[in-house]
């Protein structure tokens, strides 16, 4: 071996693999493409809390699974270590929202399509797919469900506000029933007739009734 051997390292011979011009154009794409999801993401959601730190997220997802493509197609060795590596990852944070996952799936798709070099499938897809989920979120499909929940007295007050009701809603399912000695509080999923809510006011105003609320059902529910 002799002094020079010493400097040679395979880490340093790797450093001309890959186009400098090329990993900055694939990270400016994809910067601006997850900026793309980030907005599209922002004017379509539908939760209760919005969360400005889950679209920026979106936007570093692109640009690091870009980084990360390429430095695999640059070096079949590299990408079997990479796999290795990155099986240990794990996450925790829970993700509510349906489409939440589709947004998640959307960011990392981006950034593989254009570390793999396919800069119009990446562009072209992107835009297809953010004009649909625009389309689809401000569309009604079907009929609004919501949660009612009322706190009454006794029995006959309610078969009262099961009349009340039946005659309003389209559509009426009791959840659940919960009991004590003095008041008794019932949960319904209903589907309205129409957007009109009017009927709330007659339960609460029925006899025996003490309070009702009315709620949008999310998806979610807890008896």
């Amino acid at each position: 071996m002799t002094f020079s051997d010493v400097f040679k390292s395979s880490f340093l011979s790797n450093i001309n693999s890959f186009s400098t011009l090329d990993v900055l154009l694939a990270l400016g794409l994809s910067f601006i493409l997850g900026l793309f999801i980030f907005i599209i993401y922002k004017k379509t959601y539908s939760g209760v809390m919005y969360s400005d730190s889950f679209g920026v997220s979106l936007i570093a997802m692109s640009m690091v699974t870009s980084l990360v493509i390429i430095a695999v197609t640059s070096n079949v060795v590299l990408s079997l270590g990479m796999v290795g590596a990155l099986s240990i990852v794990r996450f925790r944070t829970a993700v509510k929202e349906p489409m939440d996952i589709a947004f998640l799936f959307w960011a990392i798709a981006v950034g593989i399509v254009l570390g793999a070099g396919l800069l119009p499938l990446a562009v072209i897809g992107s835009v297809i797919i953010g004009i649909i989920i625009v389309i689809f979120s401000t569309r009604k499909i079907g009929d609004t469900p919501y949660i009612l929940v009322v706190n009454l007295k006794d029995s006959s007050a309610e078969e009262a506000c099961n009349d009340i009701i039946k005659a309003s809603a389209k559509k009426s399912i009791l959840k659940s029933k919960a009991v004590s000695k003095d008041a008794m509080e019932l949960t319904y999923e209903i589907r309205l007739n129409d957007d009109s809510t009017e009927f709330v006011n007659l339960v609460c105003a029925s006899e025996g009734v003490s309070d009702a609320v009315l709620v949008t059902y999310n998806g979610e529910y807890m008896a």
